[in-house]
């Protein structure tokens, strides 16, 4: 049964960050049991692990959805983001190895190249990665839950989809600017620059938003 329940929880938390369930989305119980070969109770229990996340509603009598956000939502989110990541940064300036601090510098480098190529999707993985690290060298398991809970919705609406190549140039900037930050472990510089960072990503996802409306 556990084995299954992470089957579910996996296949369908994936669906919904690469946006093959949408917002709104409704995920039925029997469809998605069918689909993956399981049962409904492991389904069940997947839903309730990604309601958790916040990925998706369970609504009484209606079922589950993929969550939709409305414009207030975004700003809640993007402030705490500002706060935790800037925190999280300040923190991991004077705890990071050198050996993470390369690897960063490395995975500066292929952003640079994907920025050049257009490749959004390598952009995005580095990304992941590079912030990853940041994370777990801030040292502080609540601190990483708490970030958890806000970073699934840049995912989910596929942030850097909506950046332009200035935009990307703009972002990749900020990286080289952090690793800078780290090396000289600066805690006050790091913090600076992850909140320019989260600010201009919030700013760029503002704009779109208004333009979609």
């Amino acid at each position: 049964m556990a084995l299954a329940a992470e089957k579910a929880y996996e296949v369908v938390r994936t669906a919904i960050l690469d946006g093959s369930y949408p917002p709104g989305e409704r995920l039925g119980e029997v469809e998605l049991a069918e689909a993956l070969g399981i049962s409904r109770t492991p389904i069940r229990e997947a839903l309730r692990r990604l309601e958790v996340e916040g990925l998706v509603e369970v609504l009484p009598h209606r079922g589950a959805r993929v969550a939709s956000w409305s414009r207030e939502d975004l700003d809640e989110i993007y402030e705490l983001r500002i706060l935790l990541e800037s925190f999280a940064a300040a923190r991991a300036a004077s705890r990071i190895s050198d050996g993470e601090l390369h690897r960063m510098d490395e995975l500066r480098e292929e952003m640079t190249r994907a920025v050049h190529s257009g490749d959004v999707e390598r952009i995005a993985a580095c990304n992941a990665e590079f912030h990853g690290i940041i994370r777990r060298a801030a040292s502080s398991t609540r601190l990483v839950t708490m970030l958890n809970a806000v970073i699934q919705l840049p995912l989910v609406l596929q942030t850097f989809h909506r950046y332009t190549h200035e935009d990307l140039q703009r972002s990749v900037a900020h990286h080289s600017e952090l690793v800078h930050a780290f090396r000289a472990r600066d805690p006050a510089w790091a913090e600076s620059v992850m909140r320019s960072h989260v600010l201009a990503a919030r700013r760029v996802l503002a704009g779109r938003s208004r333009d979609e409306e």
